[in-house]
């Protein structure tokens, strides 16, 4: 075994099929890997890649933990109990009169039209739900005092219902939390090892329901969440880890895993935000700020806009699962598009996803068990695939198997007149269905696709962004060459965030200043608080001051970034109403700037700096393309199999050239280079397909 040197880094995404990993070593220099996910418990997965990552350097796996000195890890274990409605057995505490809050949803239904749509599985049923005698007014005096009693009767009773986590949320806790707070305090004495969670803690902000649905969702989790933090860090640490784990959040944000174990929703959907993060900075670095990234894996399709370096960050109508989540969260659509969608007909038709194969049984090709044919499946019959150098070559993948499966569950039942049909017919499909969820996120936003770059990555993204951007008329796809782990490199790119919010419901002219500055100042003592806990400096840390505003009458605000540092002022609170007139003129197209707007909250949105990894260059070459041709195999392109030309991603260098059509093969992707189409590989490390 070599010697480890110091400074190694290691960033760790979870998907629905592969587990990513990148390797940072010392030099800069990267190593890109995969394992299939365990979804029973993930940290079988992780340890599984860690254990890969060490071999190839060499070293045991205590020698490489050891010489690391930061893992960043994105989980879907919150995602995938809510999807599986797995979470622990809830019960709900709420201000007498109001437990039916999470029910009525503020008249919300997915889909107006169907009569027959089921409400959403109940995390706290209405047995599970209790009012108690209390009551704040909205500026937090006592109208009627915590009934002690009432809590203590309703815990004994989730006792005997075998309640696990417990979500308290009363009107305007907020404001002033003493009786939430003692509701904790009783159970623990009455129900000793559940967990509790308190709506003020969640989120200390109206609206009501938003923050009911929110608290229940962090409740529905918490327990299983801080089992699989605890049981992650226990391993990395007998194996030699000596450092915080840090988890990517949904606001696209790191902290570290006992921050995250106390408020376990903020790792709901952030699956998707640690491959846009590493989007914008990639991005940013080869001089492009306004994107769309799209990242295809092995079960979803992620797609995000982002505009002049930034994301959208939604804060407010979040739904995830049939459940709002009222936190910040970095807004990116999925569908169930990936490697492993399962292809089915129904009714004469052919549908594509949204289930999947998944790692286990995977598609037919893999030979573990998959009896559907899935995209992967129709990728290998098209020739776009090589079976002998797939998962870097360590999975063999069976063609005759994949069309033989194709042809017994598509063709046939299609009355198509050959399983390349079929398979083409799949592979149509599924580019329909990503090439429509880009016109779909694009157009919410006004924004005309045609006018920016796509930045695709994920396993199988550069196998059909050519397609994609011949369908939207796109005129350059960025592939950065890290693009099948670039998820897990997006973690190593991000900076740690602590949000704190704060809720003030109050006209403009009439705010008191004093109060805002009082809030501004506790919500950044506690954003410091946090990082100092989880070893971060002071001087590492920027604090952004934000402001949410809307007109009388407007159901959703705005947030409006504050002026400067300093203390609010009167000429502070001039310069936000100003600032959310234009910010809503620029967005809706209209302001009113005789109207007062309301402050609905404040934010400190407070980040740690750290150092990033340099990612490595390309040097170019003086030689021909043509030493990383490997040959040519027959691949589906015009309707008909062409002799294409195949390269040797690895031995490509800085300003080659490939005209389509071609197939690049990267050890852990496939660049598919279609007819019309080049392909440039930067000294970033960067290809550009260009249409």
């Amino acid at each position: 075994m070599k010697t480890a040197l110091p400074g190694y880094r290691i960033g760790i995404d979870v998907g629905g099929t592969f587990t990513e990993l990148v390797l940072v070593r010392p030099d800069s220099s990267l190593h890109v890997d995969k394992t299939p996910t365990t979804p029973e418990d993930q940290s079988v997965g992780v340890m599984n890649g860690l254990e890969r990552l060490a071999h190839h350097e060499g070293l045991s796996l205590r020698a490489l933990l050891g010489a690391t000195e930061r893992i960043v890890h994105g989980t879907t274990t919150a995602d995938n109990t809510m999807i599986q409605m797995s979470g622990a057995r809830t019960g709900l505490i709420t201000s007498d009169g109001h437990r039916d809050e999470i029910e009525l949803r503020r008249g919300f239904k997915e889909n107006i039209w169907d009569p027959a749509l089921p409400p959403p599985t109940a995390i706290a049923p209405r047995r599970q739900r209790y009012g108690v005698p209390e009551r704040l007014d909205f500026e937090g005096n006592v109208v009627v005092p915590l009934d002690e009693e009432a809590v203590r009767q309703a815990l004994r009773r989730m006792r005997k219902q075998k309640i696990e986590s417990l979500a308290v949320v009363l009107l305007f806790s907020y404001v002033d939390p003493a009786h939430e707070q003692r509701i904790r305090e009783i159970a623990r004495e009455e129900l000793p090892r559940v967990h509790v969670s308190l709506s003020h803690e969640v989120l200390p902000k109206a609206p009501e329901f938003e923050r009911t649905s929110t608290t229940l969702v962090n409740a529905y989790v918490a327990p299983r969440i801080r089992r699989y933090l605890g049981n992650l860090e226990k391993k990395l640490a007998r194996s030699g880890f000596a450092h915080p784990l840090l988890l990517i959040q949904s606001n696209g944000g790191l902290m570290t895993a006992g921050w995250v174990a106390e408020r376990p929703v903020t790792v709901l959907g952030s699956g998707p935000a640690g491959g846009v993060m590493g989007a914008v900075e990639v991005a940013a670095r080869a001089g492009v700020r306004d994107f769309i990234s799209v990242d295809m894996g092995g079960t979803s399709y992620d797609v995000c806009l982002v505009r002049d370096g930034k994301p959208e960050i939604g804060s407010s109508w979040n739904w995830h699962h049939r459940y709002l989540v009222a936190l910040p969260m970095v807004n990116v659509q999925s569908v169930g598009a990936g490697g492993g969608s399962i292809a089915h007909v129904i009714e004469g038709a052919l549908h594509v996803g949204p289930a999947s194969a998944g790692a286990i049984p995977g598609p037919i090709c893999y030979r573990r068990g998959g009896r559907e044919p899935t995209v992967t499946d129709a990728n290998l019959v098209l020739g776009y695939l090589d079976p002998k150098a797939f998962y870097a070559g360590e999975l063999e993948l069976d063609v005759a198997r994949a069309a033989a499966g194709i042809a017994k569950r598509i063709q046939a039942p299609l009355g198509l007149r050959s399983v390349e049909e079929a398979a083409w017919a799949i592979y149509r499909i599924v580019n329909s269905n990503m090439s429509n969820a880009i016109r779909r996120v694009s157009a919410l936003r006004g924004v005309d696709p045609r006018g920016l770059p796509l930045v695709a990555f994920g396993g199988n993204g550069p196998v059909h962004a050519g397609v994609q951007a011949a369908d939207l008329g796109i005129k350059e796809v960025l592939i950065p060459r890290s693009a099948p782990a670039f998820s897990a490199l997006g973690l190593l790119l991000t900076d740690p965030t602590v949000v704190e919010m704060r809720s003030l419901i109050v006209p403009a002219d009439r705010v008191d200043l004093s109060r805002v500055e009082k809030l501004l100042a506790e919500m950044k003592r506690n954003a410091l608080a946090a990082f100092a806990a989880a070893g971060f400096r002071a001087r590492d840390v920027t604090a952004r001051r934000v402001a949410f505003l809307c007109y009388p009458g407007q159901t959703f605000d705005m947030k409006i970034a504050l002026d400067g540092s300093g203390p609010f002022r009167r000429a502070s609170l001039d310069a936000l109403v100003e600032a959310f007139h234009a910010s809503h003129e620029a967005l809706h197209t209209y302001a009113v700037p005789d109207q007062v707007p309301i402050i609905r909250g404040l934010a400190i949105e407070a980040t740690a700096v750290v150092e990033k990894p340099e990612l490595p260059r390309t040097p170019a070459s003086r030689r021909d393309v043509s030493v990383a041709r490997l040959g040519h195999r027959q691949a589906f392109f015009g309707g008909r199999f062409v002799a294409t030309p195949v390269y040797d991603g690895p031995a490509l260098r800085a300003r080659h050239e490939i005209r389509g059509p071609a197939i690049v093969q990267e050890p852990l992707t496939t660049i598919v280079v279609h007819p019309g189409q080049r392909l440039v590989l930067d000294a970033r490390g960067n290809f550009h397909l260009h249409q």
